[in-house]
């Protein structure tokens, strides 16, 4: 039915936020306004207007909504700047028609409070079989960030880069930031031993690993994880990130592996995830924290008590379903699948070097002679399509790296052919 649904979605005109559209009919519409050569003054005013966006947007990109309303002249078709799974989205969406637009439900969702953090915990508890006191739901993986550092985190933090900046922009003003450069010269490698010798030596009281990590996708596999806490548990906070852990697979199969059930052993341990990538949910703000009790109490007892919404608690219903999770397993599946025929084509354009990814996105290091800013710009003026330049990240050298995701599997086409053109 989803497959369906996306057909009829791509065979109709698209409205101006509505950007899983064919291959096909972008060329239709996009070719014959595309030119080569330099920027005409009206595509360099759209450019400074972009510029200024992204500067006002700090550390992070505008959304592709706030382009398109502030600069309409822009015909936006993909968003590969946004890291989710569109047919994860297309799922919910069916499930939310069905059962709630339809049958005249979105008002009390809408309308009355949803429940409280510990019951829309109990919730998920019964979807990834851990307990309900061990559960802290946020309003976004990145309220947890916020909370876990600022309850938490004392005097010195490590965190890797590159990495998420909310790691580091979000620490209190007392909290030394200490930094473990990934080197870019060995595609961004993690290593264990390394790592662990700057622990010892800095000793921190909190340390961050993102897994996969992000902007390179890099990937620490579970059993060097392990090992580490082992070697870790002196350390007060380890906060790991598994927001792309859906999209990392171990062995020939499509499985990946998770922590969060591990808590017990290492009550040091703090897994955050955001729901925003794997399920493509990012507008209804859900993500959750495994932690050990008392550290959930601690935060509960400071706030969130109704940080949810009536949407998210919705979708933390389905996430209890196993009718829903099986139908969302084919839709992961499907996605890694043509994500990695996509990453792999990408990585054989001339001009850029791509690295590794074990997440739904890659890394590109231009080199071509062309900047970062240059190159989205012309992408978005050009052909509409949005990707992140990562000038504004730590530890990557400026002008030189783009990230780009992966869609559906007709807009990554449509992606490919646009940064070829861009790249000549």
């Amino acid at each position: 039915m989803i497959g369906q649904q996306r057909d009829r979605q791509q065979r109709r005109k698209p409205g101006p936020f509505d950007l899983g559209v064919s291959a096909r009919w972008l060329e239709a519409r996009v070719r014959p306004v595309i030119r080569r050569g330099g920027l005409s003054p009206r595509e360099n005013a759209i450019v400074e207007r972009i510029k200024l966006l992204k500067k006002e947007a700090g550390s992070h990109s505008p959304s592709a909504p706030t382009l398109i309303k502030l600069i309409p002249e822009l015909r936006m078709r993909v968003d590969a700047c946004f890291l989710s799974n569109p047919y994860a989205t297309d799922l919910f969406l069916d499930y939310l028609h069905r059962e709630v637009i339809r049958p005249g439900k979105l008002r009390k969702l809408l309308e009355f409070y949803p429940s409280q953090n510990r019951v829309i915990a109990g919730k998920l508890s019964a979807a990834i079989g851990i307990a309900t006191d061990h559960l802290f739901v946020g309003n976004g993986a990145v309220e947890i960030i916020q909370a876990i550092l600022h309850r938490f985190t004392g005097d010195k933090i490590l965190v890797n880069l590159p990495t998420f900046s909310p790691y580091h922009e979000f620490v209190r003003p007392d909290t030394q930031v200490v930094y473990n450069l990934l080197p870019k010269d060995e595609d961004f490698r993690f290593d264990a031993g390394e790592y662990l010798e700057k622990v010892r030596r800095e000793r921190p009281d909190t340390v961050v690993l993102i897994n996969p990590n992000n902007p390179d996708g890099g990937y620490i596999p579970y059993a060097t994880l392990v090992a580490m806490l082992e070697e870790m548990r002196e350390v007060r906070n380890i906060i790991v990130d598994e927001s792309f852990i859906h999209f990392a697979c171990e062995g020939d199969d499509y499985a990946y592996r998770s922590l969060t059930h591990e808590i017990d052993r290492f009550p040091n341990l703090m897994v955050v995830k955001s729901m925003s990538k794997d399920f493509g949910v990012a507008g209804i703000r859900a993500g959750y924290a495994v932690m050990a009790p008392e550290r959930v109490k601690s935060l509960l007892d400071n706030g969130f008590l109704w940080n949810s919404s009536g949407l998210a608690e919705y979708f933390f219903d389905l996430y209890s379903r196993p009718d829903f999770l099986v139908e969302y397993e084919r839709k992961r599946v499907h996605y890694i699948r043509h994500s990695r025929r996509f990453f792999k084509t990408l990585s054989g354009m001339p001009g850029i070097h791509a690295y590794p990814t074990h997440a739904n996105f890659m890394l590109i290091e231009l080199k071509n002679g062309m900047t970062a800013e240059d190159l989205v710009c012309r992408l978005l003026v050009r052909r509409g399509i949005y990707a992140r330049a990562c000038d504004d990240k730590k530890g990557l050298e400026p002008g030189k790296f783009i990230r780009v995701a992966s869609r559906t599997r007709s807009e990554n086409r449509f992606v490919l052919r646009g940064i070829k053109d861009a790249l000549r």
